[in-house]
């Protein structure tokens, strides 16, 4: 292959994995733009914001359970085929719930979507490295998940601003017609795509009985409850601050966006320089002190936003380490760990709702502890995982 050839050819895959990225940056947009507008949905159903919370507990456990089944019982399907049907049902899924006259009919509408993302997440994240050389394998996968970290800094303003303007069906309704499109560019531009080596069930879990691995899900898992039940009741946490503006929020939201995208960027030049240890320590013990933080201002806004993109930085800049840990443990089985790094991620977006709506009866800022103390236990797995890792860890 000549050098244009080659180029042509690299040209050709970042093509392909941009709109991967893209169609992640749909579904990933759809699980967190209900964040913004749970107040909208909860007057329109007739319900309460913690009633309509529980449909982001749902969807989590339906992708967190469904996406290990997908990936190994349509193993030999055609990648494009399984990230357009994936698509289709999610664009189908939120046009139900933006039709939505009930809670009943909304729930529906979240469960087909998920069914939908479940399928997409594990073929998209399976071929993504495999279309370009191995020494560009990390910058596919960087770009891939770029598509989660602009959901944040982009995707959940607009659709909270969307919904602000307008209504929060038409935020649905978009994000609905986004992914159909979405879907067909897919199934045509991706077509003989490889798939890459896709493990058993038996081998997927023989990765847990290392506890190094275990406790580096675990924090995982506890900061994303941390981030979401923050996140997912922002319009109650900063309602003092934004008194109940949905632009106002979309700003907030926007700004921890941002911090998020430049959060994503440092945590890996840190981790790169001074090891995932200290990065991810540093990283979650300023998160820690910023919830505590978003506490204590109350209703200033201009504080909140402040404290908003100091949150956004060092919650994403946290994740890159922790991820960083399971391929350091045992590189041979990182492709696995990570998998279920995915599911601890939707397990924690399941807890946060149920743990967030137990506790706003007692106040909105008891999310903020909430989440604080949550990342505080983050940050407790992580160190935990370095001090005894010695006999914790079982050879597989």
């Amino acid at each position: 292959m000549t050098f244009i050839e080659q180029s042509y050819s690299l040209r050709g895959a970042y093509l392909r994995i941009s709109l991967i990225a893209a169609a992640l940056f749909v579904v990933a947009t759809n699980a967190f733009v209900i964040a913004g507008v749970l107040p909208q949905i909860a007057d329109s159903l007739g319900v309460t914001p913690s009633t309509v919370s529980y449909a982001i507990t749902w969807y989590a456990i339906i992708v967190a359970v469904l996406s290990p089944v997908v990936s190994v019982v349509f193993a030999r399907t055609s990648r494009a085929a399984l990230m357009g049907t994936g698509l289709g049902l999610t664009a189908v899924g939120i046009a139900v719930a933006a039709l939505a006259s009930d809670i009943t009919m909304f729930n529906i509408g979240r469960a087909l979507a998920a069914v939908g993302g479940a399928a997409l997440m594990p073929a998209a994240m399976a071929v993504a490295p495999t279309i370009v050389p191995p020494e560009q394998r990390g910058r596919a996968l960087s770009v891939v998940g770029l598509g989660f970290t602009l959901a944040m800094a982009v995707g959940s303003p607009l659709g909270t601003a969307f919904a602000s303007l307008g209504s929060w069906r038409l935020a649905l309704g978009t994000i609905a017609v986004l992914a159909a499109l979405l879907g067909v560019a897919i199934a045509l531009l991706t077509r003989g795509m490889p798939a890459g080596a896709v493990p058993s069930l038996s081998a997927r879990f023989a990765v847990l009985r290392d506890g190094r691995i275990g406790l580096a899900l675990l924090a995982a898992l506890l900061l994303t409850v941390a981030f979401n039940v923050v996140y997912v009741f922002s319009s109650a946490v900063t309602h003092e601050a934004t008194d109940g503006s949905g632009t106002a929020l979309a700003v907030l939201l926007g700004v921890y966006g941002v911090g998020g995208v430049i959060g994503n960027w440092l945590g890996g030049h840190l981790t790169d320089r001074f090891g995932a240890r200290t990065t991810a320590v540093v990283a979650l013990a300023v998160d820690t002190l910023a919830l505590v933080a978003l506490f204590a201002v109350g209703g200033s806004y201009v504080a909140t936003a402040i404290v908003f993109g100091v949150w956004g930085v060092v919650n994403m800049a946290a994740l890159v380490p922790v991820q960083h840990r399971l391929v350091d443990v045992d590189p041979a089985t990182a492709g696995v760990a990570l998998s279920w790094y995915s599911t601890a991620m939707y397990v924690g977006i399941a807890l946060a709702p149920v743990l967030g709506a137990s506790v706003l009866p007692f106040g909105a800022g008891w999310l903020d502890l909430l989440g604080a103390a949550a990342t505080a236990a983050a940050l407790g797995a992580f160190a935990l995982g370095y001090v005894v890792r010695h006999r914790l860890a079982v050879p597989a």
